[in-house]
């Protein structure tokens, strides 16, 4: 009998335990200044509490909290994050906001699109700061990208010449028909196809769609358009982007050049990009929230930012896997990596 007691509480110890992580996906949490044999910052000595929702763990994603905080680190603010990490389960991103909501924390710092939309419908009181949107008009999460309105502003990560620039480049190399796979649920892909169709028929171009609901069928979504296509445009889709290996794959095993939207993805294995460094825009939504934190203005009254240094990466070892030739043009413009 002793022994099956001891069995008995060591489980409800294991369960309990679990339960105290919470339901909303992987959680985090960290301090603004641990460093240098400072004070760690704690929730019962922080000044502030931030609440971290992110939907997805992927480079860019990770860079943008990375510059956040750093921002928030160089203003001196005492701060304590509670990080969460949604799993690209849209459910998750609610339980998220609620607890956050909760919890009463000062600020929500949403990173991407579907957790900024999460964290809004859940809140209109607290302040809430986002980046890694790429429509936050069209998503509803502002007003307008000058007068944000409400308890919200941010940065965006869309560079209006990205796009533009890439199907160029594409149309450029005598290429003529692009895949693209995204996320129906995900606003902000669905604001980029469109606009890439429309800049692609300008061009010349045609777009060959593929659709996908999990990071599991990304593969199998671009192993269906081979055939019908020249390239690959893979766009800041979260789900798609979590498992952009699978569309490197198939990009090297049929030679056909993979683009992407942002440069993490371009040191992942992507051909090229047109990009810029998700820390600057995650640093910049942090001096947004500085100065929300501080007092000095309201989310609604600090105008929406769009990235800045776009670039132009090529990586040289995935050109050679997707049977791409460099150009001496190229090398002029553009940033080569190995």
């Amino acid at each position: 009998m002793k022994k099956l007691w001891f069995i008995w509480l060591t489980g409800m110890f294991v369960i309990l335990t679990a339960c105290g992580q919470g339901s909303e996906g992987e959680s985090s949490e960290g301090s603004s200044n641990t460093d240098g044999g400072m004070e760690e910052v704690t929730k019962d000595n922080a000044d502030y509490i931030i609440g971290v929702t992110q939907i997805v763990e992927h480079p860019s994603l990770n860079r943008a909290l990375d510059g956040f905080q750093q921002a928030i680190k160089d203003a001196g603010l005492k701060a304590y994050f509670d990080i969460n990490i949604a799993q690209g389960d849209p459910k998750n991103n609610k339980l998220i906001a609620d607890q956050f909501v909760g919890d009463q924390v000062d600020l929500i710092f949403a990173n991407s699109t579907p957790s900024a939309q999460s964290a809004l419908n859940a809140t209109r009181d607290i302040p809430i700061v986002f980046t890694s949107v790429t429509d936050p008009v069209g998503s509803e999460l502002v007003e307008s990208m000058e007068s944000p309105g409400g308890n919200v502003t941010g940065t965006t990560d869309t560079h209006p010449e990205a796009i533009p620039n890439t199907m160029e480049f594409i149309k450029e190399m005598g290429l003529t028909d692009v895949g693209m796979i995204y996320t129906p649920s995900e606003q902000n892909s669905v604001a980029q196809l469109e606009r890439v169709k429309g800049i692609a028929e300008e061009k010349g171009l045609t777009v060959h769609e593929a659709t996908v609901s999990t990071s599991a069928e990304v593969k199998q979504a671009a192993e269906s358009l081979v055939g019908d296509i020249d390239a690959f445009y893979i766009i800041t889709d979260n789900t798609v982007v979590s498992a952009l290996e699978s569309v490197l794959m198939v990009g090297q095993q049929e030679d056909l050049p993979v683009f992407a939207g942002e440069l993490d993805s371009v040191e992942r294995g992507s051909f090229a990009a047109y990009g810029f460094d998700y820390f600057d825009i995650g640093y910049e939504a942090g001096e947004k929230a500085v100065q929300i934190l501080k007092g000095e203005k309201q989310p609604g009254e600090i105008p929406v930012s769009y990235p800045q240094n776009l670039k132009l990466v090529i990586n040289q070892t995935a050109a050679e896997e997707m049977g791409v030739e460099i150009q001496g043009a190229w090398k002029e413009e553009a940033e080569i990596i190995e």
